[in-house]
């Protein structure tokens, strides 16, 4: 209670953080998880952290969907952790991992991450990130707008462009209200390819817009790698993309069901083990 009390007696954080620094080097190389750990010592277990001398202005649960990339988390986290404190969030890490012996479903983890971050505090901000994206830019502020947000629209994997005017993946931002408006993600894709273009359909089916940052500040490092086992391609399941406005309110958070087979709070993350089920 008294550490409540204090927060609320602290002013708010400003707006534009003020230690930013703009562009970095984003390198791939093998990074230990204990020198994560050591650096970042006075986070809080579970990968919370938050400003000490403000408020901060969101906050803040960034869920990344999982399946054997332990190297790349340690990359993500190296960089990405020193990147929320400098922009001062008030945040919560959760790397949700499905069990190996189903085809990899990533938005419905992502349906799952939401769904376990809110019993742990009340956040009001969610970031769905791959793994293996990461921001080139410390401009690039992870927070919720009042739109939807893109915030994976300039990689460097496509030269910095959009490959299409409609995509919206990569690394996405909800705020609450938005996110329970088109009834989260779709819990019918299986495989690779899709998932992304049909939450796409969703958001304009509930009437808002997609906001995307300016590109020169939105610059992000794609990872790249082989497709894992149990993700192969699935040719982009455009039946079930058209379909995302006749098919929202009835697939989503309000039809989500899984089995948590593990919660454990990491230092750095919370990870979450779960039996999404397969694919009929």
């Amino acid at each position: 209670m008294k550490e409540d009390s204090k927060m609320e007696e602290l002013s708010l954080c400003p707006e534009f953080p003020p230690n930013l620094t703009g562009p970095f080097i984003v390198e791939v190389k093998n990074i230990s998880i204990m020198d994560v750990m050591t650096v970042n010592s006075h986070l809080q277990e579970g990968g919370r952290g938050k400003p000490k001398y403000c408020k901060a202005q969101q906050k803040i649960a960034i869920i990344i969907p999982f399946r054997n990339r332990e190297p790349h988390l340690a990359i993500w986290l190296h960089y990405m952790l020193p990147f929320l404190q400098k922009q001062q969030g008030d945040f919560g890490i959760y790397v949700v991992e499905q069990i190996n012996n189903t085809t990899f479903n990533r938005a419905k983890l992502m349906n799952v991450g939401y769904s376990e971050a809110i019993k742990d505090y009340d956040y009001n901000c969610f970031i769905f990130s791959d793994v293996d994206i990461i921001p080139m830019d410390d401009r690039n502020l992870y927070r919720c707008s009042k739109n939807p947000k893109h915030m994976a629209n300039s990689l460097d994997k496509f030269a910095f462009r959009l490959p299409y005017q409609t995509i919206f993946g990569g690394i996405v931002a909800f705020t609450q209200e938005q996110f329970i408006k088109i009834n989260g993600f779709s819990n019918r894709f299986w495989g690779w390819g899709g998932e992304d273009d049909e939450l796409y359909n969703r958001v304009v089916a509930a009437g808002m817009k997609i906001e995307r940052p300016d590109p020169k500040i939105s610059r992000a490092k794609a990872i790249l790698h082989h497709r894992d086992p149990g993700n192969e391609k699935t040719g982009k399941s455009f039946h079930l993309i058209n379909e995302a406005a006749k098919f929202m309110h009835m697939d989503g958070l309000n039809s989500l069901e899984y089995d948590v087979i593990k919660r454990i709070r990491h230092k750095l993350y919370t990870k979450i083990t779960v039996n999404v089920g397969s694919q009929e």
